[in-house]
């Protein structure tokens, strides 16, 4: 068994790199951690696996994870902690890493799907927050994710962790016009509904029945929200209530009472149709 144990190679150096935004546009390559995301893309998108790097130890004790790796004719090299730790943007990435391919949906494409339920995300700047409205999109069922603006890129290495894997279940759409975006979600049938905190009681759109209508959620900013050029794009505007005490409500927080509760009502109305 032959490992890679100079933390200064080459080769390690070229994907330590990744973590920086210029290197990863420049090679449209992308660095996971671990074996949940490494696994997450072996089940769903195993075409854009292009290097796998393990520890002997890691190798052992996620046997499985390489026999996938070999069942999609992914080779793997043999490194030590202290290369994997060169390489690797977190403090325990446990093992495992591989190089990806970047892989961002047209905007065309996802409305050619007739989605249903869509977010949008507008100059979103937390690498963590992202990563959470695309875990709580993938979970509530959303078609996709739309990025606009100079929102964080989704390949950085902390949104990658945070998404836990739902970065490789859900299609995403980079770096277009807010405008355009919403446009042509408006002309594929969906309503536009922005989250912001000037907007009616979101409780009262439930109650209306308006969720059950195919709709793109937009959210903003985690400091300034939504500008008022943004908000008159939509065709309406909700706020989450706070009932407690607390002073305002974490984006992604706000985002994934958003998401469920739209998808709540597709799929009650789903059931009412089918009984």
């Amino acid at each position: 068994m032959t490992v890679i144990e100079n933390p200064r190679a080459g080769r390690i150096k070229a994907v330590a790199k990744l973590s920086r935004r210029q290197h990863r546009q420049e090679t449209g390559l992308f660095l996971l951690e671990g074996p949940q995301a490494v696994s997450e893309a072996l089940t769903w998108r195993p075409e854009l696996l292009e290097e796998l790097y393990v520890t002997p130890s890691a190798a052992q004790k996620h046997s499985e994870l390489l026999d996938a790796a070999q069942s999609a004719s992914l080779d793997f090299e043999y490194v030590t902690e202290e290369v994997l730790d060169a390489m690797t943007d977190t403090v325990t990435p446990q093992g495992i890493a591989a190089v990806c391919r970047q892989h961002p949906t047209a905007l065309k494409d996802i409305v050619a799907q007739h989605p249903r339920l869509v977010a949008v995300l507008e100059e979103v700047r937390d690498p963590g927050n992202l990563g959470t409205i695309l875990r709580a999109a993938d979970a509530a069922g959303a078609d996709a994710v739309i990025l606009t603006g100079r929102t964080v890129d989704p390949f950085n290495p902390k949104v990658v962790r945070s998404t836990t894997g739902s970065l490789f279940h859900v299609p995403f759409a980079l770096g277009g016009a807010l405008d355009v975006a919403l446009s042509r979600l408006r002309d594929a049938g969906l309503t536009i509904v922005a989250a912001d905190i000037k907007g009616e009681n979101l409780l009262e759109r439930r109650q209306s029945g308006a969720l059950e209508r195919p709709t793109a959620w937009l959210f903003g900013n985690e400091a300034r929200g939504l500008p008022d050029e943004a908000l008159r794009l939509a065709d309406a505007v909700v706020s989450v209530p706070i009932y407690g005490r607390a002073e305002s409500m974490n984006l992604a927080t706000a985002a994934s009472v958003c998401l469920y509760e739209s998808a709540f009502a597709h799929h009650g109305s789903d059931a009412a149709r089918d009984s």
